[in-house]
């Protein structure tokens, strides 16, 4: 499919707002990025927090965003700030724990854990993208963007964090995979801005963070693990297994959702949003494959129950956010905390 012309909307350069917390760990982060204090939470607030819920997701998310853009008003000293950073390692630490509790039984191996995903399903009808493309409404569309955005609006930033920490092929590949992520030298074909193109077509605000007040816990979950990831040398292998994960999948539901966008009338951009991943996408996955985790597996071997981990996590996170879009939608509710309302930007 043919790029639309040059489109004006781009991603705005300002830091979003800081939202309200949700519990009182997220209200004690969003408190002390307020005031400039530090975090004061009850002792065992972080160790009895749910892994999974709204509080500690968004608390991790607040803190997280201090490592991209920060916040409107909110000094960027406090990306550094000992007493957050000694928050964020407790819950890092529970959500990670519940990871690995919730994967025991995940394949320790890339071929096992990569197997399945290399093969599309005979059976799709669990599959978000096969709904959307089948019989998805255009007021889904736009509540599944709107969720999306806190990641494609700063689409592959997460990634970029592992290029420093690889060598060699792995290194090499690496780059010219994140290369086409942004833009290939253009700025206008950087994907954050191709998705804001998407999100003007379907009457969406593309602020940066825009909607992060309304994202419920399983959304959050999934772009926090790319931060858990890519923050944390440690966790290298991890964020190379995540990222194979997504590439390799990306493509059949790409296809799927251009579709859907065609077929409800989204818009040029909208459809070519997703048009560009199909066909970048599958490239992407033969050289993530062959090279980056190749060649990480050999300077690295001992790293592959890691990229296994990234892998499985990353499927585990999406289908927990499939099913509560649909378990939503299936009741004729939002998938947000908050419904857009049919004219809002």
């Amino acid at each position: 499919m043919p790029a639309p012309s040059p489109d004006p909307v781009t991603v705005a350069d300002r830091s979003p707002h800081l939202v309200q917390g949700r519990g009182e760990l997220s209200c004690a982060v969003s408190d002390a990025l307020r005031s400039g204090g530090p975090p004061r939470c009850a002792p065992g607030a972080k160790l009895e927090a749910d892994p999974w819920g709204e509080d500690l997701q968004l608390a991790l998310y607040l803190l997280y965003e201090l490592h991209y853009r920060g916040f409107d008003g909110v000094d960027d000293a406090r990306e550094w700030d000992p007493d957050l950073l000694r928050l964020r390692q407790a819950m890092e630490a529970r959500f990670l724990d519940a990871l690995r509790t919730e994967l025991s039984d995940a394949p320790r191996t890339v071929g096992d854990a990569f197997a399945p995903l290399l093969v599309e399903p005979v059976d799709l009808s669990g599959s978000l993208s096969h709904h959307l493309e089948t019989e998805g409404e255009l007021w889904q569309l736009r509540e599944y963007a709107a969720l999306r955005s806190l990641y494609h609006l700063k689409e592959a930033d997460p990634h970029a964090w592992v290029i420093p920490r690889l060598t060699g092929r792995a290194k090499a590949a690496m780059v010219a995979i994140e290369y086409d992520e942004f833009g290939a030298g253009r700025a206008e074909r950087i994907h954050a801005q191709l998705f804001a193109a998407l999100m003007s077509d379907l009457r969406l605000d593309p602020t940066y963070g825009r909607y992060l007040d309304r994202a419920p816990a399983p959304l959050l979950a999934t772009v926090n693990l790319m931060s858990l990831f890519g923050l944390h040398r440690a966790l290298r292998g991890a964020l190379v297994g995540h990222f194979a994960c997504v590439e390799v999948t990306s493509s059949p539901g790409s296809r799927r959702l251009a579709k859907a966008m065609r077929r409800c009338g989204a818009g040029p951009a909208a459809e070519h949003f997703y048009a560009e991943h199909v066909e970048a996408d599958a490239v992407h996955e033969q050289v993530v494959r062959h090279e980056v985790i190749g060649g990480l597996l050999v300077d690295e071997p001992d790293l592959e129950e890691d990229i296994a981990l990234g892998c499985a996590a990353t499927v585990l996170l999406e289908d927990r956010l499939a099913s509560h879009i649909r378990e939503a939608w299936d009741h004729e509710r939002s998938a947000l905390r908050t419904p857009l309302h049919e004219h809002e930007r």
